[in-house]
């Protein structure tokens, strides 16, 4: 969307402090032209037939895929991540594009038997009209593309509001739906200065036209996001916090626990919504794991993103700060720092906490950092309800050699997704993606997708003339 926006707001290198990228500071009244333009586009957009909109979507990936050098940058100074991690949203953002491009044509109804002689029942659904996607920072491309692409897939127009610690990374995604061919104001790209967000978020939930909305990001803000639209009664789909535990069981194979664990704990500095923050150990293995986990976090190093070591930076110094105040807490209260990964600034190594029991803060707390706690159960049944006592319920994993065991864990723990043998981290965009309890409601990936940005409609044709009692 073109704005007459001249104010400008920064986002700086979190390693450098530098000035890294300068970009438009939206009002809430500018914003709200965004949400006029998608909804003048909507008639325009929802009239394509599906293989149009397929085909358009299909060009947008092609346009991202062109784009993946141009993210490297912006990515590296806006974030302090590494470069492999923004090739990686790339890649799988425009998977996650081609997925849903391929859902327009499976977007079906059914017809369903009345009981009213003549009568021609059917369901069908149809786009809502314009979507709200809020999009967060750790993981921008898959996110920003992720919060966009089924609505258009379904026939809907979108405002993408961006997260201010990323702005150019942002607009580079909507470039890339631009270049495709979209119809004018069918995706509106709202940037804005952190201290207007919450005035802007309000103005676009409360617009008349904006019908469904979709958050990732913290639960604090979800909460209020969810608040905000209620007194509208405007569906949203939330995708917040987490606390992912990883089960080891005895029979488990530990050098698999140990490369799942690692990954999963510390990839994009444990900056992830599904990242390992608990590892239930029963007993019976626990030093044992402890050791091997141990050496394998020792050789997780971070340094600035160019320096091409294994983990890259945090996104602001206040994570650190976070990290390290439950670390000291944790210690305090008889924990044993197992590995000690000392920050500097936002360069911060990898940490391990070993022996963390309930009453210590990194036990219920979401770290968003490089740290894992470690926790040690008795046994199985012992081990999913230390998974369980969270307030959180997005991803869980659990490592067994017995699979019916390891399925009649995963069937007790208290998560939208759960894993036998593998990651915690792990998504992949035919999937239902989402949480439970404090980790949100509703479903990103394929068909799921699909339910959350239509309208489910029932239509009755009569073929028989009508016999009324009045």
């Amino acid at each position: 969307m073109a704005s007459s926006s001249t104010k400008l707001f920064e986002r700086r290198d979190p390693v450098t402090g530098n000035v890294a990228t300068k970009t438009k500071a939206l009002t809430p009244e500018e914003a709200v032209k965004a949400v006029d333009a998608a909804a003048a586009a909507f008639p325009i957009w929802s009239a394509l037939g599906p293989n149009a909109r397929r085909a358009v979507l299909n060009k947008a990936c092609d346009e991202l895929a062109k784009r993946a050098d141009a993210f490297v940058q912006p990515m590296i100074e806006e974030l302090g991540c590494n470069e492999g991690w923004a090739r990686f949203n790339v890649m799988f953002g425009t998977g996650l594009l081609r997925e849903a491009a391929a859902m327009t044509t499976q977007i079906g109804g059914e017809t369903i038997p009345s009981d009213k002689p003549g009568c021609f029942a059917m369901s069908i659904r149809q786009p809502v009209g314009v979507c709200l996607g809020i999009a967060p920072w750790n993981a921008p491309v898959i996110l920003g593309v992720r919060a966009v692409a089924m609505p258009l897939a379904c026939g809907n127009t979108v405002v993408l509001k961006a997260s201010e610690m990323c702005p150019r990374t942002f607009e580079l995604i909507a470039e890339a739906f631009h270049a495709a061919g979209l119809p004018e104001g069918a995706l509106s790209l709202v940037t804005n200065a952190p201290e207007d967000a919450a005035d802007v978020v309000n103005a676009l939930i409360d617009h008349p036209a904006v019908r469904r909305i979709n958050f990732t990001g913290s639960t604090r803000v979800g909460k209020l996001i969810a608040l905000r639209a209620a007194q509208h009664l405007k569906p949203v789909l939330l995708e917040l916090g987490g606390k992912a535990p990883l089960i080891v069981l005895e029979d488990a194979d530990l050098d698999e626990a140990v490369k799942a664990a690692a990954f999963g704990a510390f990839m994009n500095q444990g900056q992830i919504c599904m990242s390992t923050e608990k590892i239930i150990v029963v007993d019976a293995v626990a030093d044992e794991f402890a050791k091997r986990f141990a050496a394998k976090a020792k050789t997780l190093v971070a340094g600035a993103p160019r320096d091409g070591k294994p983990l890259a930076a945090v996104v602001d110094k206040s994570a650190n700060d976070r990290v390290q105040r439950l670390i000291k807490d944790a210690v305090a209260k008889g924990a044993d720092h197992l590995v000690k990964g000392d920050p500097t600034g936002v360069v911060m190594s990898a940490n391990v906490v070993d022996k963390v029991t309930p009453q210590m803060g990194i036990y219920s707390e979401e770290t968003f950092g490089p740290v894992v706690a470690m926790v040690r159960a008795r046994n199985a049944d012992h081990a999913v309800e230390l998974a369980n006592d969270s307030e959180y319920g997005l991803s869980s994993s659990v490592f067994t050699r017995d699979i019916v065991k390891g399925l009649t864990i995963a069937q007790k723990l208290q998560t939208g997704i759960a894993h036998i043998n593998g990651p915690t981290v792990h998504d992949e965009a035919q999937m239902p993606f989402g949480g439970t309890k404090s980790s949100g409601y509703g479903r990103f990936g394929g068909k799921a997708g699909i339910d959350q940005f239509t309208e489910l409609r029932w239509i009755t044709v009569e073929t028989k003339p009508g016999h009324y009692p009045i």
